[in-house]
C-alpha cells in the first residue's frame, strides 16, 4: 500500500545562471559551504561531500555556540538535471526526508524545482503543522537566496 508522505514541501526558484553552475553548487563543497545550512551568523562551518550515488554528505555549522549537523546520502545524480538525496538532522529527529532537486534550462535562466518529502507507512509522525511548514519553507528560502548569490556572481 502506498501512502502520501507525512511531510511535503515544493518550491520553485529561477536563477540567472547556467544549469551546470546551479547543479554544481549543490555538490561542490567550496560553493555549498557558502549557502547550504549556513548563514552570516555562522561561527564556523564544515562541509564534507562525497558526490556519488551512495556517497555521504555532512554539514556542521556552529551558530551562537550551538552545533547543528545536517547529513544524508546521495540516492540519484543525473548531471546537470537531477539530484536526489536523504536529509536528516539527528539532533532533532531520528527520521530523514528525501530531497529532490530538478533543474532545467529556460533561456539564460535555470529553473530549480525543490521537493522535500518525508515519513513512511511506519512513521508515527502526523502531518507537519502549518506553522512548522512555514518555518521550514522560510529556512529553505533564505538558503535559496544565498544560492542565488553564489551562482549568479
Amino acid at each position: 500500500m502506498n501512502r502520501a508522505p507525512d511531510r511535503f514541501l515544493r518550491m520553485t526558484r529561477r536563477y540567472k545562471a547556467p544549469i551546470e553552475r546551479v547543479y554544481n553548487a549543490w555538490l561542490d563543497p567550496r560553493v555549498t559551504r557558502t549557502w547550504l545550512f549556513t548563514s552570516s551568523a555562522s561561527d564556523s562551518n564544515s562541509t564534507e561531500i562525497d558526490a556519488r550515488v551512495g556517497g555521504k554528505w555532512t554539514i556542521t555549522d556552529v551558530r551562537e555556540g550551538i552545533t547543528y549537523t545536517a547529513l544524508g546520502e546521495y540516492l540519484e545524480l543525473d548531471p546537470p538535471h537531477r539530484i536526489v538525496f536523504t536529509f536528516a538532522m539527528p539532533q532533532f529527529s531520528p527520521n530523514s526526508d528525501t530531497i529532490t532537486v530538478e533543474l532545467s534550462q529556460d533561456g539564460d535562466e535555470t529553473v530549480m524545482v525543490f521537493t522535500q518529502s518525508g515519513g513512511d507507512i511506519a512513521s508515527e509522525l502526523e502531518n507537519l503543522p502549518e506553522d512548522e511548514t512555514q518555518t521550514s519553507e522560510h529556512g529553505w528560502n533564505l538558503m535559496f537566496v544565498a544560492l542565488g548569490h553564489a551562482v549568479e556572481a
